[in-house]
């Protein structure tokens, strides 16, 4: 499915990733609705999308509420009347140590990284499923294939993403809805510049929505960059798990 021409909701566009492929996007004719929080830096993305040619909606709610969201979803398909693929592209995953941490700073990230998928994602398939079409991509992580050290909630978040995609792709599979999860690895964002966590391989932001949206257009179901951490994930997923401890600690310490 070229992304062109299209309607196109990007949850988690005011900065990082999701902005970035809002405005590769935006250059190829598309009706964009850009969500996030921060209602500055949505409306000057939105006064860039309408430059390079497209049209734009910017929604400022928060992905934690599940209210919130299924308006979005709404006043979007009330403004343009369909949604051809969506992007959820929610989450943050700050150094964590499993010795030291709280369960409330634990279970609150999870839910950032969850959660919001949840919120996001059943708003989507009930329109899509009227439609009967479309496409709905969810940035995952590498992570959600190993627990990393400093990692392990967010892991385990993605982890469980990584899982209800997986069961959507088969239950939601009658009514033509296709599923994305994008895997990626270390990205070079604002937020994640001073986190102190070593970043093997890391690639920009450009990069980085360059591959999302390749992904996206070829309608892939699953989808691991950069090239180089996908065979090592791969590999790690098949050595003994002794083995893989031993080399994470390496990396990550």
């Amino acid at each position: 499915m070229p992304l062109t021409q299209k309607t196109i909701i990007i949850i988690g566009a005011s900065s990082g990733i999701g902005r970035q492929v809002a405005l590769q996007l935006s250059k190829q004719d598309n009706n964009l609705v850009i969500l996030a929080r921060r209602e500055d830096l949505l409306s000057s993305l939105s006064e860039d999308i309408i430059n390079n040619g497209s049209r734009c909606l910017p929604i400022a709610a928060d992905a934690l509420c599940s209210q919130q969201m299924e308006d979005a979803v709404e006043l979007a398909i009330n403004t343009f009347g369909i949604i051809d693929a969506a992007l959820i592209n929610v989450g943050d995953g700050p150094a964590f140590n499993m010795a030291s941490t709280t369960a409330n700073e634990v279970l609150h990230n999870m839910a950032i990284n969850y959660n919001t998928l949840v919120y996001s994602l059943l708003p989507l398939i009930a329109a899509m499923k009227k439609q009967n079409y479309g496409l709905i991509a969810h940035t995952n992580s590498l992570a959600g294939f190993l627990g990393l050290p400093r990692q392990g909630p967010y892991s385990a978040a993605k982890a469980a993403g990584r899982m209800l995609m997986d069961t959507c792709r088969i239950e939601l599979a009658q009514w033509n809805i296709k599923f994305l999860s994008l895997y990626p690895g270390f990205v070079a964002t604002e937020r994640v510049s001073d986190d102190g966590i070593p970043a093997p391989f890391e690639i920009s932001e450009y990069s980085a929505a360059r591959h999302i949206i390749h992904a996206m257009e070829k309608e892939k179901q699953d989808y691991l960059f950069p090239f180089s951490l996908r065979w090592l994930i791969r590999l790690a997923r098949i050595l003994p798990k002794p083995m893989v401890a031993a080399i994470s600690k390496k990396m990550m310490f």
